[in-house]
């Protein structure tokens, strides 16, 4: 069966039980700021689950084209490695909008996979899965489907908090959720794995191929589950791992769709065709994903969805440069995918120009970026590190523009660590050059020829006045409506410009019902501010009478810390030297930060001195003056006159106490003691001889303490110390105690396999033809995997079955050596072994694992094992 057919079938069947077909909806959650792209059927019918919506019908199916590749739902960095993982993919979905609920769930998933009439799937091929509380759904399953109780599987909150649960369903932190009821098919059981719930789910033996969720609660911003108006529906089938089912084939990528895909793909990269090779898989998906945002109208870009694109994009061309191909292909494959989906997706026919133009221009900018950083990556990873230093990945990115995402993917691959922390203090050293360099830009793209602005906002935080220009984008206007960004210029204003390291004010431009949100300040020329952000509400015109308001809660926490910074530079001088100097800053709402010329790095004890002397003045509650006077007088009073500055015929001074006395011409506090408690929280060098120190104020630095405080009260918990006295040496004792417990451990283990391993060999049953060890010991899976493999690999005519148990659950190994595989196969031992003890398993001739229930059968198992080896001698 089809693709295609498998997609036709479903929504006809479902229409014939009444539901109406709805056509998917956009990739682009545009009324849901939650979500970055659709990732679930559901997601177009939320406000209909919530009650905030009501459609003309009260059952709906679709075929919801979905993307995960980025936030919280990101399947990226696993595709092309795995069977079923994908940027893009279609989920089959049946609802009910408090129609119908369980019972016609499950009766309704039952009939379409086992009914000849469509998808006749055998029914001992399923299981079903429930959650743990959900009796109603078990008894369904048990007593009107007539699903023997054994493939009927409870799973309880196994992630670690309450509905927390493989089996109990959300789309987000928040909205619609409810408890669901899972089937999974069986790819047979020459494919390792078990059932869920098992010590082997995570075999690929066992694949979830439908959800029923049961739609019953709301979870709101606190956690709690509100009841919904209704119970609903939500159900979900992925259309191509049921085509993998329907075409007898394991993987996704071998279905008929991704095989037209992956020709396409060995055609245009010039690969040979082999489904071995990741890099096929990794592009054959990806023009999917791509293609479908690209056509529900997101561009590459370097925020926000845009970006992922321009992530995804990158990839795949990547991918093609690994197999060979230099030159463009990667829009080349859109005709493939428009014949393979077009039909289905009519937005894929209209836009294919489209699709193919954005995906070229973005391939084409890339071309050279990839070419030349393969080649500095490919010669840092050859110098034998198992991790790139942080300074090499940031040269790739910062210089030439290779993404570090495509660094980590390429050091994944290899098994080389990143060094991240490396990497971001690089990052935050050049976004630091880049601010103290920066003029703002808007000087060259603001033609504004008309008056000074008058600031008022030393004196005052509102002001009535009046609009004399408007801008949107670079361009002068009459107007700005409701929703568009721009930038206005007023008679008067309070707005500080950002200007000496103080970020510019933010607040509303405000007229009546008209409004608009200034996001930030600058100067557009040197005494002309322009408030810069968007209308809210209504529209402004260039002469409208307004008030111009500033947030008044941040211009307060700026002016702490812009005076803050004067009483820290006074300190840092006495405490380090009269050689420091500043040589950069920025006071926001958050934190001051202060760059000063010192050659090493500042000690704790200079930092707790600094803080000292600082707190002191504010604790003094001095008055700080503001006064203005010539140059000359400036200079006689011994202000500070700061790097590279310069100043006018006046200039303004502010004064604070006996301990500050600088040139600034920013806002500042009305004493000292309003900047309330003062805490440097980092200090490290960002340069050659220059040092950055943080620091923090007010109730921020309040909240900085709790923290601490906290943080300690937990850890004093945590080692059992009586004091905070004690924890550094409670701290380190259970750290020795540790590494001395890990390395007789990691001693015992070893010697418990070695002479585990020799003496059940020494002790082996001969059978003439074979040597039999059937035993129990103590070890968990993977070293019961290890032992029989090391047992097999030291005799030719071996025959190994090895049990545990842990936790209750047994678990089982069986391992032949080659020679013997064609008499013995360990899969079949192991599952004539696990049907004794409550189980099922099976897996390769030579070797294979497998799990069970009943521990107590373990020994009756044992001692058939010899018969059973007989037999096949």
């Amino acid at each position: 069966m089809k693709t295609s057919e498998l997609r036709q079938k479903f929504l006809k069947f479902f229409e014939s039980k009444g539901h109406t077909i709805v056509r998917s909806s956009s990739l682009v959650p545009h009324d849901d700021p939650t979500l970055l792209f659709t990732n679930a059927g559901m997601n177009q019918f939320k406000d209909v689950f919530l009650g905030f919506d009501k459609r003309p019908y009260s059952r709906a199916t679709t075929a919801q084209k979905c993307v995960r590749a980025g936030g919280k739902h990101n399947d990226l960095e696993n595709v092309g490695y795995t069977a079923r993982h994908h940027t893009f993919f279609e989920m089959m979905g049946n609802f009910s909008f408090g129609d119908y609920f369980k019972r016609d769930a499950i009766h309704f998933a039952w009939e379409f996979l086992t009914s000849p009439e469509w998808l006749n799937i055998p029914k001992e091929k399923l299981l079903a899965t429930v959650y743990a509380e959900d009796d109603e759904a078990y008894n369904i399953w048990l007593n009107e489907i007539g699903m023997p109780a054994e493939r009927i599987v409870r799973i309880g909150d196994n992630k670690g908090a309450k509905y927390a649960s493989d089996n109990f369903w959300q789309m987000g932190d928040t909205g619609p959720c409810g408890p669901c009821s899972e089937i999974f098919y069986d790819h047979g059981e020459e494919i390792w794995g078990g059932i869920p719930g098992s010590p082997e789910e995570d075999g690929d033996r066992w694949i979830e191929i439908w959800n029923c969720v049961f739609m019953q609660f709301n979870r709101d911003e606190q956690g709690n589950m509100n009841p919904l108006p209704k119970p609903s529906v939500d159900t979900g089938m992925g259309l191509e791992r049921m085509a993998a089912v329907m075409q007898h084939v394991h993987s996704n990528y071998e279905i008929d769709l991704f095989q037209d895909l992956l020709k396409a793909v060995a055609r245009e990269t010039g690969a040979p065709f082999s489904m071995d090779e990741p890099s096929l898989k990794v592009v054959a998906d990806h023009i999917r994903s791509c293609s479908f945002l690209i056509a529900d109208g997101v561009m590459p870009s370097n925020e926000g969805r845009g970006y992922v694109l321009r992530r995804i994009i990158r990839r795949a061309v990547r991918h093609g440069y690994k197999l060979g191909q230099k030159q463009a292909f990667f829009y080349k494959l859109v005709p493939d995918l428009v014949k393979a989906m077009g039909d289905a997706y009519p937005e894929l026919k209209e836009k294919q120009t489209q699709i193919m133009e954005a995906l070229k221009n973005e391939e084409s900018r890339f071309a050279q970026t990839l070419e030349t950083g393969m080649a500095l990556l490919e010669n840092a990873l050859t110098k034998g590190s198992n991790k790139l230093d942080g300074e090499i990945i940031f040269k790739l990115y910062d210089t030439y523009g290779f993404p570090y995402d495509l660094t980590a993917d390429i050091c994944r691959e290899r098994n080389i660590d990143l060094d991240e922390e490396g990497f971001n203090r690089e990052m935050e050293a050049q976004r630091a050059r880049a601010r103290a360099a920066q003029n703002f830009k808007a000087n060259a793209q603001l033609d504004y020829t008309g008056a000074d602005t008058e600031f008022t906002g030393y004196e005052k935080r509102s002001q009535d006045t009046k609009i004399i220009a408007l801008y949107k984008g670079s361009e002068a206007v009459e107007e700005l409506q409701a929703g568009e960004v721009g930038v206005v210029v007023l008679e008067q204003t309070p707005f500080y410009a950002e200007s000496g390291g103080q970020v510019g004010d933010v607040g509303f431009i405000v007229s009546g019902e008209n409004r608009f949100r200034v996001e930030d300040t600058q100067k557009i020329k040197a005494a002309v501010h322009g408030q810069f952000g968007a209308v809210v509400s209504g529209r402004l015109k260039v002469g409208d009478a307004v008030s111009a308001e500033i947030d008044n809660d941040i211009r307060d926490s700026i002016m702490r810390n812009h005076s803050v910074t004067h009483l820290m530079h006074k300190a840092l001088r006495d405490v380090l030297g009269t050689h420091v100097e500043q040589k950069g800053s920025l006071q926001n709402a958050e934190l001051t930060r202060f760059d000063i010329s010192h050659t090493q790095g500042i000690s704790a004890e200079e930092i707790a001195e600094v803080e000292r002397r600082v707190n002191a003045a504010i604790i003094a509650n001095v008055p700080v003056k503001v006064e203005t006077m010539s140059i000359e007088d400036a200079q006689k009073s011994g202000a500070v006159m700061l790097f590279g500055e310069k100043y006018g015929d006046f200039v303004r001074v502010i004064t604070m106490g006996d301990y500050s006395i600088e040139l600034c011409g920013g806002t500042h506090v009305a004493r000292t003691g309003d900047i309330g408690f003062f805490k440097i929280i980092s200090e490290g060098g960002i340069a050659a001889g220059i040092r950055r120190v943080e620091a923090i104020t007010g109730l921020a630095a309040l909240a900085w303490a709790q923290n601490q405080e906290s943080l300690m009260k937990n850890i004093i918990a945590e080692v059992k110390a009586q004091t905070e006295k004690d924890v550094l040496a409670k701290i380190q004792a259970n750290a020795a105690n540790t590494k001395a417990l890990e390395k007789e451990l990691a001693k015992a283990k070893a010697e418990l396999a070695v002479h585990a391993g020799a003496k059940l060999l020494d002790n082996a049953k001969d059978l003439g033809a074979a040597k039999l060890v059937a035993a129990q010991i103590e070890a968990d899976a993977a070293a019961l995997r290890e032992i029989v493999t090391d047992l097999t690999g030291k005799s030719d005519n071996a025959v190994i079955l090895l049990a545990a148990v842990n936790d209750g659950k047994v678990s089982l190994c069986a391992g032949v050596s080659k020679p013997l595989t064609n008499k013995v196969k360990a899969g079949d031992l192991v599952k004539f072994a696990a049907e004794q003890v409550g189980g099922k398993g099976g897996g390769r001739p030579d070797l294979a694992q497998a799990g069970g229930t009943d521990a107590v059968k373990l020994p009756e198992m044992l001692g058939s094992v010899e018969d059973w080896v007989k037999g096949k001698l």
